[in-house]
């Protein structure tokens, strides 16, 4: 059998900076407590890192700077692992579509489980919570893209899952003005009976915000698509439920745009 060096050398070679417990303990000559230690002293000496339990990922001399390569490169294999589906969304996939103002600093991933965030050397990965029944139609492979690496692909949510998902979890997504100008940026490339159909899965305020937000960017076309869904509102919500006012009495005096039964209580702004 082979030693952990020779194991973590073949790995390398096929392309492969990662393993879990179960895999390298079948191919070692070590038992299980003298593994814990050899793993021990090579995370200890920064040639391996460990996102989660017994999965672990090789440090190669490019990954040092930034103490663990591109979370691209192993979330596949990390959920896979944890035997759960997933996709890259928020910042991260709209950077991906083409949303040049979006500097993703936090790599977001939509599951159907509560898990922790972590962060492992520079990067930081934060999972959003979806329940598992809207997860389940909504995490279709013709709803999803791939993100390529040099370690494979990785699923990534496509442009219309991409925008209600920042209109969903917008406090993640830079706030109001930061989910307006994704919308500026890839709406036009969403196909409006698309968008329309898998909006039936989200929450009502959030399909009629990314509608107005849609409007506003001049996405006409993908905006009256959504425009269905006011008929099932009741009554209005805040465009930012977030933002507060100082004097509760002046909450009166926002603009209300009817036409998505939003009150208007935090100026938009896009850069054009």
């Amino acid at each position: 059998m082979a030693s952990l060096d020779q194991f973590i050398d073949d790995r390398l070679l096929h392309g492969r900076a990662y393993f879990d417990r179960a895999e390298v303990l079948a191919a070692v000559d070590l038992n299980s407590q003298s593994l814990t230690a050899a793993i021990t002293r090579l995370v200890n000496k920064h040639k391996l890192a460990n996102p989660r339990h017994g999965f672990y990922l090789i440090l190669r001399p490019e990954d040092l700077m930034t103490g663990a390569p591109d979370p691209v490169r192993w979330i596949d294999p990390m959920m896979k692992h944890q035997g759960l589906d997933y996709r890259i969304s928020l910042l991260r996939a709209a950077a991906f579509h083409g949303s040049s103002h979006q500097a993703a600093m936090v790599f977001q991933v939509i599951v159907p489980k509560q898990l922790r965030d972590f962060e492992i050397g520079r990067h930081r990965l934060q999972f959003l919570y979806q329940t598992p029944k809207a997860f389940a139609k909504l995490n279709q492979r013709e709803l999803l893209d791939r993100m390529k690496s040099d370690a494979g692909f990785a699923q990534v949510a496509g442009i219309e899952l991409t925008l209600l998902d920042c209109a969903r979890y917008f406090h993640k997504a830079a706030g109001i003005n930061g989910v307006a100008q994704i919308a500026k940026d890839i709406g036009a490339k969403a196909d409006p009976r698309r968008l329309a159909k898998i909006a039936a899965a989200y929450e009502n305020s959030s399909v009629r915000r990314l509608g107005y937000l849609l409007e506003r960017a001049g996405h006409v076309r993908q905006a009256d698509a959504l425009e269905t869904f006011v008929r099932k509102a009741k009554t209005a919500v805040l465009l930012d439920p977030s933002v507060k006012p100082l004097i509760e009495s002046l909450a009166e005096l926002h603009e209300k745009n009817t036409k998505w039964k939003l009150v208007i209580n935090e100026p938009v702004e896009i850069d054009f």
